[in-house]
């Protein structure tokens, strides 16, 4: 039994997402694109492989007849847009799945919260610098706390498209927020950098937690862990060196930002993400992983619903 979706955006992270689910989903059917450029290469491949399509946004989309059966429909388009798609698909019974930095559902990283909202109306898929790096604050923080948890995330400036660029402000928001409330740290800061080397650069990022004095091969291998779990539905994830421990020292300004800890330690993980190249190029991992992240999340709302009617 499958579940039918649909998609909203045209643009790369639409098509690469329409690629992703009608070469690698068992569980989803897509049925319709919808986009607002007619020219569009996402439509014009949507068309080429038997999906049926509108250039006249949601609205189309709601008339069309293959949305009748539409159960998921995933955002891939803007913030500003996400709010006026929620507002038409809300009230007729659709779950959405937000590629956006929109936030007006609970944010969903798989591995960490993966089976936390498989019922929610809509769900959100924090950004790509979140869905890389709120693991491995998870990851710490299942171990020790984590009083600070900050994250820079690198990607080349050719695979920011004019969404993501829109989006800088809600990006970094947010990522911090999931920093806190999906990660656990106490405190979150999310730092983005378009880099504009050519030729262009796989994704890459850093993450820097505060934590008390802990025992460090416990924290390496929650991490090494969690990154095995990324890396089951995005392959190009990986750890680029062993996980780092520095002492902090009493004078250093970090110390401000966990008061009362006697012994502080800063660990640092760096991370490397490239695409699988469905559509997208392999430098552009900062996709790659929202549509693959948003691709194990429908499925796994879709499966939860099959269980829910098989047991009615």
């Amino acid at each position: 039994m499958t579940t039918k979706v649909a998609v909203i955006g045209s643009g790369n992270i639409g098509t690469d997402l329409m690629i992703k689910i009608l070469r690698l989903s068992e569980g989803l059917e897509l049925t319709a694109m919808a986009g607002i450029d007619p020219d569009s290469d996402g439509l014009a491949r949507a068309r080429r492989l038997k999906v049926a399509t509108t250039h006249r946004g949601v609205e189309g989309l709601v008339g069309m007849d293959e949305f009748a059966d539409v159960e998921i429909v995933f955002d891939a388009t803007s913030a500003g847009a996400h709010r006026h798609h929620d507002a038409v698909l809300r009230p007729l019974g659709r779950t959405l799945v937000d590629l956006t930095p929109a936030a007006l559902g609970p944010y969903v990283v798989p591995p960490v919260n993966g089976g936390d909202h498989l019922g929610a109306p809509n769900v959100n898929m924090v950004t790509c610098g979140g869905q890389a790096t709120v693991p491995i604050v998870a990851a710490v923080n299942a171990v020790t706390p984590v009083h600070y948890g900050e994250i820079v995330a690198s990607i080349a400036s050719r695979s920011a498209g004019p969404g993501t660029r829109a989006n800088i402000d809600e990006f970094t928001g947010t990522t911090a927020s999931a920093v806190e409330r999906v990660g656990g740290a106490a405190r979150g800061k999310a730092i983005i950098v378009l880099n504009p080397a050519e030729p262009p650069l796989i994704m890459r990022d850093t993450v820097h937690c505060l934590v008390s004095a802990c025992a460090t091969e416990a924290v390496t291998a929650s991490v090494e862990e969690m990154a095995e779990r990324v890396r089951a539905y995005v392959p190009g994830y990986r750890l680029k060196q062993q996980v780092q421990f520095d002492e902090v020292s009493a004078d250093d300004p970090l110390r401000r930002l966990a008061p009362g800890v006697d012994e502080a330690l800063k660990v640092s993980v760096f991370l490397e993400v490239e695409g699988a190249a469905h559509y997208l190029p392999a430098y552009a991992g900062n996709l790659d992983i929202m549509t693959s992240a948003a691709l194990r999340t429908a499925e796994r709302m879709a499966a939860h619903r099959t269980t829910e009617v098989a047991s009615r």
